[in-house]
């Protein structure tokens, strides 16, 4: 006789862990509020101080975040996935770096409006490494910057910055997608970005 079948159902699955269930954001800024309270409470001139910087990084959220929403439902509706794919997808190579790297070198402002922009990018299947390129070089290489170095400190000091801080991030970006490829979802938690890709 065969043995009976067990009787399984979606409840007797397991359930995820606690600390894949709670919303990080919302639990970061839980715990800040009282913790900033506590301190301004403590020492009244510090907190005078953290509440008028949080204020202004409030003030210039709300200025840059519409018109970085702007800009993404424009990418999102003219730009087609051919095309990221074409110029930053995972048949770029050594060009699709490059072109990263500029993109990234172009715009100013802070390094908060780059990422929706580079989910974006991977939602519509541009390489982790072309991506990782340019995050870092928003950060760390601008055109308007560069021209400030070169007259403050010279053409023969900003060259030598730039030509080794782009080789290392070429470098890094690489290296750091073979390690984002290792990573299976279920190990880290975390849900490749899915976007619209028009």
């Amino acid at each position: 006789m065969k043995p009976p079948r067990k009787n399984t159902s979606l409840n007797d699955a397991p359930s995820a862990p606690w600390y894949k269930k709670l919303r990080w954001d919302w639990t970061m800024l839980a715990l800040i509020i009282p913790i900033t309270v506590t301190v301004s409470l403590i020492f009244p001139d510090k907190g005078e101080r953290v509440a008028d910087i949080s204020w202004s990084f409030l003030l210039e959220m709300v200025y840059i975040l519409p018109a970085v929403l702007i800009l993404m439902g424009l990418f999102a509706v003219w730009v087609s996935r051919e095309v990221v794919v074409r110029y930053l997808g995972a048949g770029s190579g050594i060009k699709g770096l490059l072109l990263s790297m500029i993109l990234g070198a172009l715009p100013t402002g802070p390094l908060y409006v780059a990422f929706p922009m580079g989910a974006m990018l991977i939602g519509k299947g541009a390489r982790i490494a072309n991506v990782m390129a340019f995050l870092s070089a928003w950060a760390c290489i601008k055109i308007p910057q560069e021209l400030m170095e070169i007259q403050f400190l010279g053409w023969r000091f900003a060259a030598t910055r730039l030509l080794l801080t782009a080789s290392l991030i070429g470098v890094m970006c690489l290296f750091a997608e073979l390690i984002y490829k290792r990573l299976p979802e279920k190990e880290t938690g975390e849900k490749k970005p899915s976007l619209p890709t028009q």
